[in-house]
């Protein structure tokens, strides 16, 4: 897919999912019964509009709507750590009515800040996980080197000699990198950039060696063989991608990575409002036209119970509290 016509598939999934997303739609009888009310239902998003993570959740409440027969919306604010989408949802009436979309970075955040205006474990109720996107180690398709196992056998008989690539200081990708260096036992410089693109153009441009990065942005350049995928960081091979390794297969043990996104509600939200829910997101999760859509964004949709979503981030909130502590990134 060339990287114009994934731009192309954001807007158009962005576009339709919003516009079916706010549409208000007449209430079953049997709303109230279980907890919610026909009122609209508002899901905070700490990302801007158009993003991966955006598109995904406007999917999702797509498809919710439809099924509960009431409004579900999409409200960002975007916001470093997405400490304001965070504080937003946490103080808000605990009625199933204001949603989170939680993520990887928000485990990332509880350990990158100072002082948090809110405890995300305590003051929020893990609802269900969405889906799950695959990171990446990549290099230049003219790069010598052709897996993961000979950059790393490089990197090792050369310390400080190779430059890795990522995106800001304590994102998912730079953090995601710091892991690599750990488990992998090498001495690499970490180059942070901007954003996705530039990441791109200094690899390409041979200004750095190797990156780490997010598969679904760059998915046109790997398909058009602009870049080299030497591995993906999941537990397990992707679905999307069956033919490249998992960097554990490739030798580098315990380099396990990945991005996710799920819903919460505050604390104290009733456990028939958190288990209606979960039912809904489950089956809009489960749809084949959602699974579909969230499928040409190379993201693969996943539902949770509430309690494996709640595991899940308290593993995630330690292992990047760790990789944070060991690479001495310093706190904000």
């Amino acid at each position: 897919m060339k990287r114009r016509s994934f731009t192309r598939t954001l807007a158009h999934a962005a576009a339709g999912a919003a516009l079916f997303s706010t549409l208000a739609l007449s209430a079953a009888g049997a709303q109230a019964q279980q907890g919610l009310s026909s009122r609209p239902i508002r899901i905070v998003v700490p990302f801007g509009a158009g993003g991966v993570a955006d598109v995904t959740a406007r999917v999702v409440a797509q498809q919710l709507a439809t099924q509960l027969g009431q409004p579900v919306v999409i409200d960002n604010k975007p916001s470093a750590g997405g400490i304001v989408a965070a504080d937003t949802v946490a103080k808000s009436a605990p009625d199933g009515h204001t949603l989170f979309l939680m993520s990887n970075g928000s485990a990332v955040t509880v350990s990158l800040f100072n002082q948090l205006p809110f405890d995300m474990v305590k003051d929020f109720t893990p609802i269900s996980t969405l889906g799950y996107f695959d990171i990446g180690v990549i290099t230049d398709a003219k790069s010598p080197f052709r897996n993961l196992g000979e950059l790393v056998s490089y990197a090792k008989a050369h310390p400080g000699k190779l430059n890795l690539g990522s995106i800001n200081v304590g994102s998912t990708q730079h953090l995601a990198a710091e892991l690599f260096k750990t488990t992998a036992g090498i001495d690499v410089q970490i180059v942070p950039f901007n954003g996705t693109p530039a990441v791109v153009t200094a690899l390409r441009g041979k200004q750095i060696d190797a990156a780490v990065e997010i598969l679904t942005p760059i998915m046109g350049q790997i398909h058009s063989k602009a870049v080299n995928l030497l591995a993906v960081t999941g537990e397990k091979r992707s679905p999307l991608l069956p033919g490249v390794p998992t960097a554990q297969e490739s030798g580098v043990k315990g380099f396990v990575a990945s991005s996710w996104n799920a819903l919460a509600a505050p604390s104290k939200t009733p456990p028939a409002v958190i288990e209606r829910l979960n039912k809904e997101i489950h089956a809009a999760v489960n749809h084949p036209e959602v699974a579909k859509k969230l499928r040409e964004l190379n993201v693969q949709a996943q539902a949770s119970t509430p309690e494996q979503t709640a595991r899940l981030l308290q593993s995630e909130i330690k292992r990047w509290g760790d990789v944070i502590v060991q690479a001495r990134i310093p706190k904000q």
